[in-house]
């Protein structure tokens, strides 16, 4: 039996972009600077879905007090 990555609760760097709706490429610069908690697996990067959902809402907090 097998899952999708997303319905396990880990995302790719593609399936990342996709949900934000942003390039591959920014998300690579992200986790790089370790701004969008992610973590490697075998030197590639993975994500995952409470962690990023928490990032959002953090993000969206952090935007509403800077107004």
């Amino acid at each position: 039996m097998t899952r999708n990555n997303s319905e396990s609760g880990i995302l790719t760097i593609k399936e990342v972009a996709e949900y934000l709706k942003v390039t591959e490429r920014t998300i690579y610069r992200l986790a790089a600077a370790k701004k969008i908690p992610a973590f490697k697996v075998g030197g590639t990067w993975r994500f995952r879905t409470a962690d990023i959902d928490g990032w959002i809402a953090d993000q969206s907090t952090k935007s509403e007090g800077t107004d």
